[in-house]
């Protein structure tokens, strides 16, 4: 007898001959893709469009290891699977390129082949001197840990020996002005990089340090956050070239020119879903952080597949009709629908038609000023419009204005972001362009470009920028709060009245908090502030503590108002400045330079024009924090001003201790008021809250306009986020009433402690 199984299955497979030759010859029938033979021993895969035609079977496996012998599979017209399922797909264990190429050296242990997690030493022959990395590991992404290593001599040579790479073999010993050096990769090995470098009369080598990937290699998140963001970093900021001998400089973007900004991501069909957003994402968070800086770049950004689809064109951006903002919203609106194939050289020719135009209009003595960072997401599988190679040298010569001479290289930078399953290296590599560092980079399916891209400025060399944060948290931990609030700071009191309070850092010597926070009597060694700047140093110690000189609690005793908490400001001087990091960052204040770069004012601003942009309306959105695990929770509250503000600070009079009939007697034009159910319910400052920063996010960086002072009920005593009812209301200190104070210490200049801040004039 035979079983029903096996006639099922019999006659599944002559439904699929018979649809297979269907397909074949009349393309109405739809014809799937089964999961027969595809799978992968030690990982497992997924699916872009199920099992329907176009579909893409990607293979997946753990870190260290990649597939083998194909990375993935495509679903034909015919019902079929591209590359056919023969050899039992498996996941192999990640590979190494060969590191005894070292010249003048050796390498233990001596190996046929280097796998992850080996661990090789290197040491040189008598007469030569080892630089680089002098033990080395092979890590799960198919590259070794730190520096190649080289065994060298370098007197009496004008440029250091550039040494070999792993898996590469190098023609060229000698290093003098012009002499060139030329790099090849062994086996199935290809090369990234310089293939041929030159010496130059500076004593350094032209392009960039070669490196020899198999097809499973790819860079991981931190070398695209230091590598790419080296440059960001440098356009932003101006910073000194790195002590290297492998690179002369990176880019260097004025900050009196113009830096554009062109950006393509593709959306052609052999790229995923994940994908596509993983560049849009990648592509609003560099926005987002760019925007934390003074620059103002114009950008040209766009999708694309056999056709272009525009989120925003430059010359909008030049004529000030479209906001960084706008271009964000459409970003995270775009939606992908219904693109084949992939036109690469379209891309470029419409960025070359947009350089043009920027030329034709302002002259070529303007356009030498312009700076041009081009930034590609593709996988450079292109079908159509032919090779970009051509249009990307026009964009070059345009640029570089027909100077051959490596005088005007810094001016055009082409990142290309490898993304998909399969990346035609060959073909994207040569569309890079730059001075310095790698413009090259090919991704993991999974790598978190968001957080790369977020990570891509070194923020701790920002000194002179107030209020950057990081505006997500990716975990739920102290560190990502301490990202996300990078200026908090808790105080603690232990004298006569032992306080918890919380403060902000205002400069890299100074925490503000709350004057009430402390007895007349504390002195400086009675209290600690904690502020986490780096591992293992949470505790500051206090050199000074100066309440302002106005505080006075019993002020208004005999007017009905028992504690009166105008001037309740303090600041608190460090022994030793903080250190700068992403993670511990002054917040911006009221009335400062900085601020005023913050909110993008231009020429001489005022402290008028950032009051108006930051309380503009008769409820403002605003933020204070309190503690919560795993560290602290934001809370979410409305300023009531104008017309709002009386109503608002009636509330007052029901405090207890409060016998005066006029609100204003305790809550002077000093305060801000909060609280209540009235269109919002707000939330409600709990004990231990005091001191904190009252705050306002604008375009990335955080300005402190408040500081929680006291409020009509006690909702709450150990932190955490309580709700306002009727009639509870807190009142805060309004920073901008408080300048005077401010500006005699902070921008105090008569003193070696400490660099002051600069306050505005008016």
């Amino acid at each position: 007898m035979v079983s029903s199984s096996r006639i099922n299955m019999e006659a599944f497979v002559h439904w699929s001959w018979l649809a297979a030759l269907l397909c074949l010859f009349w393309g109405e029938v739809r014809c799937d893709c089964t999961e027969e033979n595809v799978q992968i021993n030690g990982g497992y895969y997924t699916l872009t469009k199920k099992l329907d035609q176009g579909s893409k079977l990607v293979y997946h496996c753990p870190e260290g290891y990649y597939p083998h012998p194909h990375f993935y599979r495509a679903c034909q017209p015919s019902g079929t699977w591209d590359p056919e399922p023969a050899a039992q797909q498996q996941c192999k264990l990640v590979q190494c390129p060969n590191p005894t190429v070292i010249k003048n050296g050796f390498v233990t242990p001596h190996l046929e082949r280097y796998f992850v997690s080996n661990v090789t030493t290197y040491a040189c022959h008598a007469g030569y001197a080892l630089r680089g990395s002098s033990s080395r590991t092979c890590l799960p992404n198919g590259k070794w840990s730190g520096r190649t290593p080289i065994c060298s001599h370098d007197s009496g040579n004008t440029c250091a020996d550039p040494g070999v790479p792993p898996g590469a073999s190098r023609r060229g010993d000698t290093f003098g002005v012009d002499d060139k050096v030329k790099y090849a990769c062994s086996g199935d090995l290809f090369l990234v990089g310089s293939s041929e470098r030159v010496c130059q009369d500076s004593g350094y080598w032209t392009g960039t340090e070669p490196a020899c990937y198999y097809k499973y290699t790819h860079d991981t998140a931190l070398e695209v956050s230091e590598a790419f963001g080296g440059a960001i970093m440098d356009t932003l900021t101006k910073l000194q070239p790195p002590d290297d001998v492998q690179t002369e400089r990176i880019i260097r973007i004025s900050q009196n020119g113009t830096l554009n900004i062109y950006i393509a991501m593709d959306i052609s069909p052999s790229i995923t879903e994940d994908e596509v957003n993983m560049s849009s994402n990648a592509v609003v968070t560099l926005i987002k952080k760019i925007t934390s800086f003074v620059v103002s770049p114009n950008y040209e950004i766009v999708f694309f597949s056999s056709k272009i689809h525009e989120v925003v064109n430059i010359v909008d951006f030049l004529d000030g009709t479209v906001t960084v903002s706008s271009v964000i919203d459409d970003l995270e609106k775009f939606q992908r629908a219904g693109h084949t194939g992939t036109n690469l050289n379209l891309v470029f020719k419409t960025f070359e038609e947009r350089m043009a135009f920027i030329k034709q209009r302002g002259g070529d003595e303007r356009f030498k000023e312009h700076r041009h960072v081009i930034i590609l997401f593709t996988d450079g599988a292109y079908n159509m419009g032919g090779s970009p190679a051509p249009t990307v040298e026009r964009i070059k010569n345009m640029v570089y204005m027909n100077q051959n001479d490596g005088s005007r290289d810094e001016f055009l930078d082409i990142y290309v972001f490898g993304i998909g399953t399969v990346l035609y290296d060959d073909d994207l590599q040569p569309l890079t362009a730059g001075t310095g560092g790698h413009h090259y980079f090919r991704l993991k399916y999974d790598t978190n470009l968001h957080e790369t891209f977020d990570e891509i400025i070194d923020e701790s060399k920002v000194v002179g920028l107030c209020g950057l944060h990081r505006d997500y948290e990716l975990t739920d931990d102290r560190v990502s709060k301490q990202k996300r609030y990078p200026w908090m700071a808790f105080v603690f009191v232990q004298g006569e009245s032992p306080k918890k309070c919380l403060g902000s850092l205002v400069a890299p010597n100074f925490v503000l908090t709350a004057a009430h926070c402390f007895q007349f009597t504390d002195l400086p060694k009675d209290v600690t502030v904690e502020i986490e700047d780096r591992p293992g140093s949470r505790v500051k110690k206090v050199k000074k503590i100066t309440p302002h000189p106005n505080y006075n609690v019993k002020a208004r005793v005999d007017q009905g108002v028992a504690e009166f908490y105008d001037f309740d400001i303090a600041l608190i001087q460090l022994e030793e400045a903080v250190q700068i990091s992403s993670q511990t960052r002054p917040i911006c204040i009221p009335c400062t330079q900085e601020t005023s770069n913050a909110l993008k004012l231009s020429g001489a601003s005022t402290c008028q024009q950032q009051e108006e942009l930051l309380l503009k309306t008769h409820r403002e959105r605003l933020s204070f924090l309190t503690r919560a695990a795993p560290l602290v929770q934001e809370k979410g509250v409305f300023a009531k001003l104008g017309d709002s503000r009386n109503s608002c600070i009636s509330k007052a009079l029901m405090a207890p201790g409060i016998t005066a009939t006029d609100p204003r007697l305790a809550v002077t034009d000093s305060f801000l008021c909060t609280g209540g159910i009235n269109g919002h319910r707000d939330h409600i400052a709990c004990k231990g809250d005091a001191g904190g920063a009252v705050f306002k996010n604008y375009e990335q960086r955080t300005i402190q306009v408040g500081l929680v002072s006291w409020g009509t009920q006690e909702l709450c005593s150990s932190g955490g986020l309580k709700d306002s009812n009727e009639d509870s209301r807190d009142f805060h200190i309004n920073l901008f009433r408080m300048v005077p104070f401010l500006k005699s210490i902070l921008g105090n200049d008569d003193q070696d402690d400490y660099a002051p801040l600069k306050f505005l004039s008016d």
